[in-house]
């Protein structure tokens, strides 16, 4: 189980589909609560709520001992939105759009939540000369605008991708979100980094993350792991462990998430999604243990000053797989 002080742990509800044919989301719910170390939930909107009313899904999370984090908008109910949601070039779609995405915040601020994530997958182009540009980008920094002032006491996260389902996202990178963030300008606005988002961006996670601290807040962190080449949702420090290591040393100094969610798909490889998830927990837990020993190692932090890399890695090695 993770510390107290330590951030809350979620996982992708989805992800727990495959335990029964016909299965709905209080299904997945309940299936999440029998992992032992989650203590939080997302849910997708609208799509989560198809079935069950706003009551019902608390009742859901209260009986699985979840609590809800935040709502993750869902821009694919509406066959319209493939061409864009905020960036469509119909005004009554976008409109469409942010009505929905209001809903949603409606819906997150009902349930107790905290956090409504934008990931805007359907925003982006296939073509040369499809999109003109500076237009679609003033349309979406009006949608994040309008969304924000909606209601100031949720917060509002951009959730970065450099593509998929779109050929190019209009906003694929963290360079590109912060320009974003910057440009709206409000307080409760701020980035979700998706580990495996970073990598195939061609980023260095901790390094995206300092320049989130920079110029923005962490809002929210998504752990999975991944070969850069695609979104491959593999379990958390499966193959960047020292990166994600560093990640979470850049987490705990920034002070400013308290819900690490395992956005892992276990269902793709055909794996038990509950003991994948309890992989997740018991690997996260190990790695938080590192990033806490390193935080304050003065001996680690005079080899970065050097930008002494042999002796960095050493230091890590040892925290990582002992003497």
């Amino acid at each position: 189980m993770s510390r107290p002080n330590r951030p809350r742990y979620a996982a992708r509800l989805n992800a727990f589909k495959q335990l029964s044919v016909g299965s709905g989301v209080e299904d997945w719910i309940a299936a999440a609560g029998q992992v032992g170390g989650l203590g939080a939930a997302d849910l997708n909107f609208p799509d989560h709520f198809a079935r069950h009313d706003v009551d019902q899904m608390g009742r859901f999370l209260g009986d699985a001992g979840l609590v809800l984090n935040g709502v993750a908008m869902r821009y694919y109910t509406n066959p319209e939105f493939k061409l864009g949601a905020f960036t469509h070039p119909d005004a009554a779609v976008r409109q469409a759009a942010l009505d929905l995405t209001k809903q949603g915040i409606d819906t997150c601020a009902r349930m107790g939540g905290k956090t409504v994530t934008l990931w805007m997958g359907q925003d982006g182009f296939d073509y040369a000369f499809q999109m003109d540009y500076a237009q679609a980008w003033d349309h979406t920094i009006a949608a994040i605008s309008e969304v924000c002032a909606h209601d100031t006491r949720i917060d509002i996260a951009i959730e970065y991708k450099p593509n998929e389902p779109r050929a190019y996202a209009l906003m694929p990178d963290i360079g590109t979100t912060l320009l974003a963030c910057r440009e709206v300008g409000a307080a409760n606005l701020g980035v979700t980094l998706d580990f495996a988002h970073v990598l195939y961006a061609d980023e260095m996670p901790a390094h995206s993350a300092a320049l989130i601290g920079r110029h923005s807040r962490m809002i929210g962190l998504h752990l999975n792991d991944g070969y850069g080449k695609r979104d491959d949702g593999l379990m958390v420090g499966s193959v960047h462990a020292i990166q994600t290591v560093e990640l979470l040393v850049a987490m705990l100094r920034m002070g400013q998430t308290d819900v690490i969610y395992f956005d892992t798909f276990p269902d793709m490889g055909g794996l038990n999604p509950i003991e994948e998830a309890r992989t997740n927990v018991a690997v996260t837990d190990r790695l938080m243990t590192v990033a806490e020993g390193l935080v304050d190692n003065t001996d680690l932090a005079a080899a970065i000053s050097r930008q002494d890399a042999a002796m960095s890695q050493r230091i890590v090695a040892r925290a990582l797989y002992g003497a």
